[in-house]
């Protein structure tokens, strides 16, 4: 399988698979046909991070037993390396992990989620039903958005014990960003992105998470040396040549986890 470990792909806030949404589009597939032993996460979309948690610890054990593997290798994006961090500080995994690799995660939360937790609350709380009853229809065992939205509020420091792994894990993180003047055709414009660039003005973001709140660990720099939103790092509405590039990324980065024997 090259690596030691098998890799798990954790996916972040609002993906799952269903029959219009694939959480990390043709990236499993590509590792798979490279001899990759590969595996998607399926927790919660809206999901709390601590009911998340628990779902992914019942993942891995069930993969572990499976593969008769030792530990796993995690690959989380955004909301999916909180998820991450907490199963493994708070649910008795450390010993399962061999490492993580956080992609866009937003570690001291995200600007958007400030925002929107500004309206009024029973606004917010009336969006977040639907949210969930649409979630649960998709999948979802446990969805709870307007939880989730409070978890991801933006601050400048996070005092979490979570924050910091144990040792023996390997620990990384990545970013993206949208570049100013590389093509309007590279920014995705959805309304999260929108209110970024409102909210954000001249922070370095990928559209959802500033560069400062990814960094974590073994901080790697952004995945890409072009502009990726927080969403086309996982192949999402991604034009043909910037795909390729984001597929060159996660082969590389399971490269080095071979040559680190993981």
């Amino acid at each position: 399988m090259k690596t030691r470990f098998p890799i798990v792909l954790v996916h972040g806030l609002g993906m799952r698979d269903s029959f219009f949404m694939k959480s990390w589009g043709r990236i499993d597939r590509i590792l798979l046909e490279q001899g990759y032993a590969v595996f998607k996460s399926q927790v919660d979309a809206f999901g709390t991070v601590e009911n998340n948690a628990a779902q992914l610890k019942e993942e891995l054990l069930a993969i572990l037993q499976k593969t008769g593997a030792e530990k796993v290798n995690l690959i989380a994006h955004s909301k999916g390396g909180l998820d991450a961090k907490h199963m493994i500080c708070h649910l008795d995994m450390a010993d399962r992990v061999a490492s993580l690799t956080t992609l866009c995660t937003p570690h001291r939360g995200s600007p958007i989620a400030s925002f929107v937790l500004r309206f009024p609350k029973l606004a917010v709380k009336c969006a977040a039903f639907w949210i969930d009853l649409f979630y649960r229809i998709l999948g979802d065992r446990h969805p709870d958005s307007f939880t989730a939205c409070e978890q991801l509020r933006r601050c400048e420091s996070l005092a979490e014990e979570a924050m910091d792994l144990p040792e023996g894990i390997l620990c990384q993180s990545f970013s993206s960003s949208i570049q100013k003047g590389r093509g309007k055709r590279d920014f995705v414009m959805t309304i999260p992105h929108i209110f970024s660039r409102l909210i954000e003005k001249d922070r370095i973001t990928d559209g959802l998470v500033p560069r400062d709140s990814a960094i974590f660990g073994h901080y790697r720099g952004d995945c890409l040396d072009d502009s990726a939103s927080h969403t086309e790092i996982v192949d999402f509405m991604v034009r043909h040549k910037k795909r390729e590039k984001i597929y060159a990324f996660y082969t590389e980065l399971c490269r080095e986890l071979v040559r680190a024997g993981l």
